[in-house]
């Protein structure tokens, strides 16, 4: 028996023109609703049932590519040379495939919104860049998409994310935690016992990850984590700025900040220089990621490069089929650690 709009609609106790809105993603539609009826289309097999199923066999030529910010040049630059891999000279044979750029603004509710609506496309592959939402009820509606996406046919490669069990996708995970477990290893290294910390959202996998580094790092120099050197906050330059306001209002004798990513590193040198503090000789200050502007501020950052283009041109070429994935799904993407004229020695008074 075919499943109907109508029949989602009652099943999510809205109206049929509520369900179109969230299918096609061109209305605001409250994130409980939304949920409700994606629940719903999940239940009743929509997507692969409706009145598409006539082309059930076959894949469109487009290609999604989740980011949560595109305006941040970690996605920016993944985004780009996975779409260059899928659109450039190099794709398949017979023709180019439609690269398709979906920007979640960091909304949990919008990523599952573009997944429904790339299987409802019957999307070729997805790529979702960057890290997860953990809060489990998300965590298992994603996998439950990522699932249904590779049962209809469709590649599903993940850059920069964790593993998720069980669903198909292939995983190019960056190893965050040595990444961040080297760079705090570096300032303890260097005599930093006085050391700040500025992470990302609570509820992020990165977050999660480069903070177990960090920790882990401070552990192994016998430098006790003091709460108050600790301040969670968005991965931009306005968010770097007002965690170090608040970390130097904490503990003013603090020798060294650890940025959550080099954006959040800028705003902290921002803040340093406005309070009249110098980098490196006062407060030594290392960022994350190695994005261009990195070695161009003044002074320097000391960060960990992760290599995001060749990562992401990797994941377009595994989305393509044009290259084999890793043995078991699963490959890791480390870092490197870049030491520049942001961090030295800690100041003696």
């Amino acid at each position: 028996m075919t499943v109907t709009l109508a029949d989602v609609a009652a099943r999510a106790q809205v109206s049929p023109a509520t369900v179109s809105r969230v299918l096609n993603g061109n209305y605001p539609v409250a994130a409980a609703t939304r949920e409700r009826v994606l629940r719903a289309v999940d239940d009743l097999d929509y997507v692969l049932n409706g009145p598409a199923s006539a082309l059930a066999a076959a894949t469109s030529d487009l290609v999604g590519i989740l980011v949560n910010d595109i305006a941040d040049p970690f996605f920016g630059i993944m985004a780009s040379a996975i779409q260059a891999e899928i659109c450039g000279p190099g794709g398949r044979a017979g023709g180019e495939r439609l690269a398709v750029v979906c920007n979640t603004g960091g909304s949990p509710e919008r990523e599952l919104t573009y997944l429904t609506l790339l299987q409802r496309q019957r999307a070729a592959a997805v790529v979702l860049t960057g890290g997860a939402v953990e809060r489990a009820p998300h965590a298992a509606a994603v996998a439950a998409k990522l699932r249904k996406l590779s049962e209809a046919g469709t590649r599903v490669v993940l850059c920069g994310r964790p593993p998720v069990p069980d669903t198909g996708a292939i995983a190019l995970t960056f190893e965050n935690r040595a990444g961040a477990r080297a760079l705090t290893g570096h300032l303890t290294g260097l005599g930093h016992r006085r050391v700040g910390y500025i992470a990302g959202p609570e509820e992020r996998t990165t977050t999660r990850h480069r903070l177990e580094g960090h920790r882990a790092a401070l552990a192994a120099a016998g430098v006790e984590e003091l709460p108050g050197r600790l301040v969670h906050g968005r991965y931009d330059r306005r968010s770097g700025h007002e965690a170090t306001l608040e970390l130097l209002r904490r503990d003013p004798s603090l020798t060294a900040i650890v940025a959550a990513n080099d954006s959040v590193a800028l705003g902290a040198c921002a803040a340093l220089r406005e309070s009249g503090l110098r980098i490196p000789e006062d407060v030594s200050v290392a960022g994350f990621d190695d994005l261009p502007f990195s070695v161009d501020a003044v002074p320097s950052l000391t960060t960990v490069r992760l290599p995001l283009a060749e990562a992401g041109a990797r994941a377009g070429r595994i989305a393509t089929g044009r290259e084999e994935p890793p043995p078991g799904g699963i490959a890791s993407v480390r870092g490197e650690l870049l030491v520049r004229g942001s961090t030295g020695a800690p100041r003696t008074s």
